[in-house]
C-alpha cells in the first residue's frame, strides 16, 4: 500500500506539517543534498495566485531543516519570466533569504544533454527524446517537489510531475519563455508523454501538492482560485498527484501523463492500493469542492 497524507487548516503551515508527520521523511533528508522546488511558473507585482505562496514554502523548509539535511537549495525554472523575479513578487526570496538557504536558477547554463527514457513496447513515446538540463540538477539526492492543485489547459492537471518536467528545460538554452527561438524542441507537441518521461528520469523522492491556492476552470494562470487549506503528500508522487486531480474532479485514465506515468513505473496509479493518512478521501473531497465552488460533491 502507498500512503498519502491528506490534512486540512486554514493555516497552510500546520496542514504542510502534519501532513509530513504522516510520512517517513527523516531518511530521505538526514545529512542528504536536498533540493525543494517549488512552483514559480509566472507571477507578477499584482498576481501571485499561479505559484507556491511563501508561507507554503516556509512550512516545507522548517520541516525539512529539523532532519538536518547536509545541504538544501530552493532550485527553480520559471516559463515565463525571470525565476529570480518571481520568486522576489511572491515571497518565496524573503523565505529563503530568512531561513538562510540556498537558491538555484537552474535556467541558466552551463546545460548538458540528459537522454529521455520512454516505452515503446507499451506505446508511451514521445516526440522529445533528450533534453538540455543545467548539470546541477543531477547532483540532487532528495528532489522535493512543492506544488499548486491546478487545472491546466494543456496537461489537464498541473501538480507535482508537470512541476519539474516543465521547469527543468533550461530557459537560457531554449528562450524566455521556452519557444523554438533558441533551440529547437518538441515540450509541447506531446506534452504528456514528456512530462511522463521526464517524471521518469528525474524522480520525485517527496510529493507536496497544496490547494493554497487551488486553481481550476482553466490554468496554470488566470484561473478562478480558492483558498482551500487542503494538502496532499506522498512519497510516492504519481499517489499525491492522482488524489490531487480526484479532487479536481479526473480519474487516473482523465489525464493522460499521469496514465503514461502509471506505464512507465513512475509510482503505483491505483487509488485502491492507497491508505489515506489523517484525512480520508471523500472528506477531502467534500472539503476542497465546498471551498471551489460553494458547496459538496461527493464520490
Amino acid at each position: 500500500m502507498v500512503r498519502v497524507a491528506i490534512t486540512h487548516n486554514e493555516s497552510i503551515e500546520p496542514a504542510i506539517h502534519e501532513a509530513l508527520d504522516h510520512l517517513e521523511v527523516g531518511g530521505l533528508i538526514a545529512n542528504k543534498y536536498v533540493a525543494v522546488k517549488p512552483n514559480e511558473t509566472w507571477a507578477s507585482p499584482e498576481d501571485t495566485t499561479a505559484v507556491t505562496q511563501a508561507d507554503t514554502l516556509r512550512g516545507v523548509l522548517e520541516y525539512v531543516m529539523q532532519f538536518n539535511p547536509r545541504r538544501v537549495v530552493v532550485t527553480g525554472g520559471a516559463g515565463a519570466e525571470e525565476t529570480e523575479n518571481v520568486m522576489r513578487y511572491s515571497g518565496m526570496m524573503g523565505v529563503i533569504e530568512d531561513l538562510g538557504v540556498e537558491f538555484f536558477d537552474h535556467n541558466r547554463k552551463p546545460v548538458i544533454e540528459v537522454e529521455l527514457p520512454y516505452a515503446p513496447n507499451l506505446d508511451v513515446i514521445g516526440p522529445q527524446r533528450f533534453v538540455m538540463v543545467n548539470p546541477r540538477v543531477l547532483e540532487y539526492e532528495t528532489l522535493i517537489s512543492v506544488s499548486q492543485i491546478k487545472m491546466h489547459a494543456t496537461a489537464t492537471v498541473t501538480m507535482s510531475l508537470k512541476n519539474i518536467a516543465m521547469s527543468y528545460p533550461a530557459a537560457d538554452f531554449y528562450g524566455h519563455p521556452r519557444g523554438k527561438q533558441y533551440h529547437k524542441h518538441d515540450f509541447f507537441t506531446d506534452m504528456h508523454s514528456f512530462i511522463a518521461s521526464m517524471a521518469k528520469r528525474f524522480p520525485i523522492r517527496l510529493a507536496i501538492n497544496v490547494g493554497h491556492p487551488a486553481m481550476v476552470g482553466t490554468g496554470p494562470i488566470g484561473g478562478h482560485v480558492a483558498w482551500t487549506g487542503i494538502v496532499v503528500a506522498s512519497l510516492d508522487p504519481l499517489a499525491a498527484d492522482v488524489v490531487g486531480a480526484k479532487l479536481l474532479g479526473f480519474n487516473l485514465q482523465g489525464v493522460r501523463h499521469l496514465w503514461e506515468a502509471a506505464r512507465l513505473g513512475v509510482g503505483r496509479g491505483d487509488i485502491k492500493q492507497y491508505e489515506f493518512a489523517a484525512m480520508k478521501l471523500p472528506e477531502a473531497i467534500e472539503r476542497f469542492t465546498s471551498s471551489v465552488y460553494g458547496h459538496k460533491l461527493e464520490i
